[in-house]
């Protein structure tokens, strides 16, 4: 059988969501047909935990590790890391070195769709609509009067390079404005201030292999929180609808837009891409996320729960064609 590594923690504020996937992973990839473990990564510390808590090294010049006088080599990389160095194409460029293969997409698409700014930058010269937004860089002149003219109040304060909600902040006062850009700064050396755009959050998902396409039902996000932030995420504090309670005709351009933008920045594997739906019902993008959360509860895993598909099947397609 093959030695499926699913690789998780990394080397940022998500490192304890991503082992949450990658439990999550565990249980839907089919034991019957691959043989899993579960490799973290923190920084230069690479480990296999085995199920009975026991860790091997990974040795790095092949990805494999050595159990007494056994040796295994890994044949494949269910990434499951959020954030770097999992999502910004540095560890998938280590993987295309040793040639082998993982669910993710590649160099170019990681670091393009890790940075919220560029990429949304490079997806409104295609034509697609995203908020209006200003990237700040780390010891540059703040004038938060600038800011608010450009951008009006409230507005989103966030890491750049970040997710899972860490370091975001929802600006409504000027005199706020400070404080949230340090706030993000304290994740990494970028900060993305984006106009805040009333409407309904959704987020729709989908895979390509090398005979099918799939998208998934959409899911709407209800929170009674200021936005989608940390506790609604993992703490029970939203409703996640799906399918979502939107027009076919909607749901219909949602998805063949989801489909599109997958081809145009070369993905692979599992994407997922959250829109809001302002009073126009034209849908704005607000990010690509190309490791998506897969616990039990994530989104990725309704959503296929909702399109009548079974994981484990989605799992085995995506390794095979990978």
């Amino acid at each position: 059988m093959k030695h499926i590594a699913i690789v998780a923690g990394g080397d940022s504020s998500e490192y304890e969501v991503s082992l949450r996937s990658a439990e999550g992973v565990y249980g839907f990839i089919d034991g019957t047909r691959y043989n899993r473990y579960i490799v973290t990564l923190r920084n230069s510390d690479w480990k296999v935990r085995m199920p009975d808590g026991t860790t091997y090294d990974v040795d790095k010049n092949d990805f494999s590790f050595r159990t007494g006088e056994k040796k295994i080599k890994f044949d494949y990389a269910y990434i499951t890391i959020h954030g770097r160095p999992g999502e910004d194409g540095r560890l998938q460029g280590y993987f295309d070195m040793l040639d082998i293969p993982y669910s993710s997409c590649g160099v170019l698409a990681g670091a393009l769709t890790f940075n919220k700014y560029i990429n949304n930058q490079f997806l409104k010269s295609l034509g697609y609509r995203v908020a209006d937004s200003i990237r700040l860089l780390e010891g540059q002149q703040i004038d938060c009067g600038t800011i608010v003219d450009k951008l009006n109040l409230p507005v989103f304060v966030k890491p750049n390079n970040g997710g899972s909600s860490f370091g975001v902040t929802k600006v409504k006062e000027a005199s706020q404005l400070k404080p949230a850009i340090e706030k993000a700064f304290s994740e990494g050396c970028e900060v993305i201030i984006e106009r805040f755009i009333k409407g309904r959050e959704i987020t729709c998902g989908c895979y390509k292999t090398r005979t099918k396409q799939v998208v998934l039902p959409i899911t709407e996000v209800v929170t009674g929180n200021e936005f989608f932030d940390y506790d609604a995420k993992y703490n029970g504090q939203a409703e996640e609808i799906t399918p979502a309670r939107i027009s076919e005709e909607l749901t219909g351009k949602i998805q063949r837009q989801t489909l599109e933008i997958y081809d145009v920045i070369r993905a692979h594997g599992i994407i997922r891409i959250d829109y809001i739906i302002p009073a126009d019902h034209h849908p704005v993008l607000l990010e690509i996320n190309t490791n998506p959360g897969m616990t039990a509860t994530s989104f990725i895993p309704q959503q296929i729960n909702a399109a009548g598909l079974d994981v484990k099947d989605v799992m085995t397609e995506i390794i095979e064609n990978s």
